[in-house]
């Protein structure tokens, strides 16, 4: 279904409809069978590295698209009406590339954002602990400063990319003075002591891999520390605002998806003698399902054009991520129902994108994080 949208260039509307057809001849005909396989679509974020893809928010200096965050968003968007994985998968690359784009020196950034940004490393982002996850200040994996190199010890809980990527940006601890003894080092994914855990059996999102990060005596060199040490937290938070983003347009991807199957199926399924889509009653929730794809889309749109202008947006990214992925919840459920039986079986991609729209609840801080992250500043205000 073509969405109208806020365009603000001619190279923006070239760049989506890339997308779309990008979508359309590489992502499409494999989404099911891949997801079906739980197999790692490796090849196809090469592609969209190729296609320009893989570092759309980022300076053209490094081989970045520097387009506007309210476009990147909008790729991310068709990715995920098509591909969850694959959208979630640039969603949580974009956010990898972050620490070293924005606190980055310009050594490291000469030396590794035009590989990342260019899609020949692929990257991944470990905040998360066993025992630490919406408590992040809480974590333990310790780096100890050691003859030139961080000496790591400790296991990250739910990377995705986990043992795909091939690098990882690693929240430790360096100190014991709570969250700010957390700093962020970018570790290759070939660091000797840095193993992958068997992948997670996860419900959704059966071809993006998910997997713990174990670190024993794991040494990353000390000129791969991001930013300065104890700097790790705000470059961990900061990354995370612009993630949620992600998460929101991934969210109204999967809906935008879930309710385009759902109307035509409607319009070409007839009942008592005429389509159902004719009946008030189910005429009713695809209204419903209609209206909640465009709210969504308009807040986070609206968060996007806020980081764009260089205005705060933290309170909004969290609105955003709350407000589209339970849209997305609802709206992928009331697809299952509009098509019936049809509806939980796997010849419609409607019963995979309800189980891809629970994840997107949960991740990048669960929904009940955004309540207290979106009350926090409320009390602040």
């Amino acid at each position: 279904m073509a969405v109208e949208r806020s365009l603000p260039t001619e190279e923006s509307v070239e760049l989506l409809a890339l997308t779309r057809e990008l979508c359309r001849d590489e992502l499409a005909p494999k989404a099911a069978a891949y997801e079906a396989e739980g197999r790692f679509p490796r090849e196809v974020f090469r592609t969209l590295g190729k296609a320009g893809l893989l570092g759309l928010p980022y300076d053209e200096k490094y081989g970045g698209g520097e387009q506007p965050y309210e476009v990147y968003l909008q790729v991310v968007e068709e990715l995920a009406a098509v591909w969850g994985t694959v959208a979630e998968g640039v969603s949580v690359h974009t956010l990898s590339c972050f620490p070293v784009a924005k606190y980055g020196t310009d050594e490291q950034r000469d030396r590794w954002l035009p590989d990342m940004v260019g899609g020949e490393l692929l990257g991944a982002y470990c905040l998360s602990e066993p025992q630490s996850g919406s408590d992040a200040a809480a974590l333990t994996t310790r780096a100890v400063l050691r003859d030139g190199g961080y000496v790591v010890d400790g296991t990250k809980a739910w990377i995705t990319h986990g043992g795909e990527a091939d690098f990882y940006n690693l929240m430790v601890r360096t100190s014991d003075e709570g969250a700010r003894g957390i700093s962020c080092l970018l570790a290759p994914a070939d660091t000797p002591g840095l193993a992958a855990a068997t992948p997670e059996r996860k419900m959704g999102f059966k071809g993006s891999t998910t997997a713990q990060i174990v670190l024993t005596g794991a040494t990353v060199p000390a000129d791969r520390l991001i930013g300065e040490e104890g700097q790790g937290f705000p470059i961990a938070l900061a990354a995370l605002d612009g993630g949620r983003l992600g998460i929101a347009a991934c969210a109204v991807g999967l809906a935008q998806g879930a309710l385009d199957t759902a109307v035509s199926y409607a319009k070409e399924r007839k009942q008592f003698g005429r389509a159902i889509i004719d009946f008030q009653g189910l005429s009713f929730m695809l209204a419903d399902m209609a209206t909640g794809v465009e709210a969504g889309r308009a807040l986070y749109l609206a968060a996007a054009r806020r980081r764009d202008r260089g205005q705060p947006f933290g309170k909004q990214a969290a609105m955003a991520k709350l407000f589209c992925t339970d849209m997305a919840m609802r709206v992928t459920t009331d697809a299952v129902q509009v098509l019936g039986g049809y509806g939980y079986v796997e010849d419609y991609p409607v019963e995979r994108f309800l189980r891809e729209a629970k994840a997107l609840q949960i991740v990048e801080g669960t929904n009940q994080i955004q309540r207290v992250v979106i009350g926090r500043h409320l009390a602040k205000e």
